[in-house]
């Protein structure tokens, strides 16, 4: 699928980008080039220590940002594939900085729709997040925005061999401001800040992150909001499984956040076919045979009333997976030993 190929990563030295870029390294060695493009020159000083270009010679660290069409473009030259993973994403930050969120996830997603179609890149799949679904946040608005322009550039891509699909998961664990992090640090403390006792979110982890927009790369058409079945968590059974001896204190809800996170709406799963590990949200303009599709990855629309929710999912995790889900695939970035945990 990759051999031969030329990737390049928006917000490549994040959390998602370091692993996606690994599991590249590693499981597909034939791969062309790998372009890790993001605005923080520290962090990607930091990633060529881990990833030097001597030992890895299809890497290319490239100094940018997703506003500056521009530089994109000059990224893009000669690039066949494309996962963008840049955004502001920190919802606090987002309700005070609204601009700022509009100009990189809104305007930076439309240039780099243009950008592609512009240098000639056969595939895009851009990541989203279940804050995009019935969105009360502005971070997740833009997102669900962004995820409308990715969906919509396959109606006017002309005669150009390019598809456009996104991802749309839920919380990824240990990833950077994430709340596993921020307990492991508080811990010490011996107090736990939990903003309401009832909140549930959806879990994934970065390795399987990966494996969806793999996947997303391997199967789309072009149009589709690919969708994980994953678990879900009660933020009270992470902070036992953090440590089941603090103290909790209720904080209270922060600005734009919810109870639970919705990944597919009643509304979404009107146009929503179900597949054995995943969903797919159907573009809204028809761009193929929705049959066609549905039959040749041998899945089944969903039924009247169905909606995909964290507080109603029927896979939960308990205290004891989290641990041990904790313990294996904690971001190395919080730099915390596996017995790091009560």
């Amino acid at each position: 699928m990759l051999t031969g190929k030329s990737i390049l990563v928006t917000g490549g030295t994040g959390s998602f980008g370091k692993k996606f870029i690994e599991t590249i390294l590693t499981s597909y060695p034939e791969v062309k080039r790998i372009v890790v493009f993001s605005r923080d020159e520290l962090k990607q000083f930091e990633m060529a220590q881990q990833f030097p270009t001597h030992k890895y010679p299809q890497l290319r660290y490239f100094i940018g940002d997703v506003r500056d069409k521009d530089r994109l473009y000059r990224a893009f030259e000669g690039i066949n594939i494309v996962v963008h993973a840049a955004a502001l994403k920190q919802v606090p930050a987002c309700e005070y900085n609204p601009f700022e969120a509009i100009k990189t996830n809104i305007l930076g997603a439309q240039n780099i729709i243009e950008t592609a179609l512009e240098q000639g890149v056969t595939k895009v799949v851009a990541l989203s997040t279940d804050k995009a679904a019935a969105p009360i946040n502005l971070y997740g608005a833009t997102k669900l925005c962004s995820d409308k322009l990715f969906v919509a550039a396959n109606n006017f891509k002309g005669t150009r061999d390019i598809k456009f699909s996104v991802v749309r998961y839920g919380n990824v664990m240990g990833s950077r401001g994430s709340v596993i992090p921020f307990f492991l640090k508080k811990k010490r403390e011996g107090v736990l800040p939990v903003t309401d006792e009832r909140m549930t979110r959806f879990n994934i982890t970065l390795e399987d992150g990966v494996k969806l927009v793999l996947k997303a790369l391997d199967t789309m058409w072009g149009g589709e909001i690919f969708v994980p079945k994953i678990p879900s968590y009660r933020i009270l059974d992470v902070a036992k499984a953090v440590d089941s001896g603090c103290r909790i204190e209720i904080v209270g809800i922060r600005p734009g956040e919810k109870l639970h996170e919705e990944m597919i709406t009643v509304t979404d799963a009107l146009n929503t076919i179900e597949f054995k590990d995943y969903f797919v949200i159907l573009p809204s303009m028809t761009l193929w045979d929705v049959e066609q599709f549905t039959t040749h990855f041998n899945g089944q629309r969903c039924t009247d009333g169905f909606a995909y929710n964290s507080g109603t999912n029927t896979d939960w995790l308990s205290v004891e997976q989290l641990k041990d889900l904790i313990n294996t695939h904690l971001n190395p970035d919080v730099n915390r030993r596996k017995d790091d945990l009560a």
